[in-house]
């Protein structure tokens, strides 16, 4: 839980905007956390009065820069080629939705925690770039937590998160193997809606 209290504080960090004149991933990284992290705080109240604002929130400052597909492909895995049009679709939703009601949860633990930016590196495949942070609490060791991202267009989207070493989509991935084969596709496109239901 205090990983995924981590990575939700970050991934709302995520990075996005266009190349060129635009500032760099690891500056847009740092933007992006602070006017986040700097409304839920001035809304905070709003919110604890309003819960469903929070995924509100998340959904339309945090979704926008995250590439679902790519990351519900990656998850899914070699079962993705088998899944109808349909399916894939319902796949994407539902995933997504189980994502950002996830992290809209998590954020809300946020309590001052000290963010650090590095510069942004060049990723394993053409057009992707690494954005390393690292979280800093009081009384605990620094937790690494590393972006994966791809170009699309003239924006960068996140497609993984790797924590203290551990990739989002790898966890994911092990899971939906092991629902996809005793329930198939659509047994797994259930599960992640009965989550999201359950409130992540």
């Amino acid at each position: 839980m205090r990983t995924l209290l981590i990575a939700g504080i970050l991934l709302l960090a995520s990075p996005l905007g266009a190349l060129g004149a635009e500032p760099s991933a690891t500056e847009l990284v740092e933007q992006t956390a602070s006017k986040m992290l700097s409304t839920l705080e001035n809304r905070r109240a709003e919110v604890e009065r309003k819960p469903q604002l929070i995924n509100e929130l998340v959904d339309s400052i945090l979704a926008p820069h995250f590439d679902f597909e790519q990351m519900t492909r990656l998850a899914v895995g070699r079962a993705w080629r088998d899944a109808s049009p349909e399916q894939q679709e319902a796949l994407i939703e539902s995933f997504r939705n189980l994502l950002v009601r996830t992290y809209a949860r998590s954020i809300m633990k946020y309590s001052g925690q000290d963010i650090v930016y590095e510069a942004a590196r060049p990723g394993t495949r053409s057009g992707t770039v690494v954005v390393p942070t690292e979280v800093r609490e009081s009384g605990s060791s620094p937790i690494p937590i590393d972006y994966s991202m791809l170009e699309r267009g003239r924006s960068w989207k996140v497609y993984d998160v790797v924590i203290d070493g551990v990739s989002m989509i790898s966890n994911y991935r092990s899971q939906f193997r092991s629902t996809i084969a005793s329930s198939g596709i659509d047994g797994l496109i259930e599960q992640l809606r009965a989550k999201t239901a359950r409130g992540a």
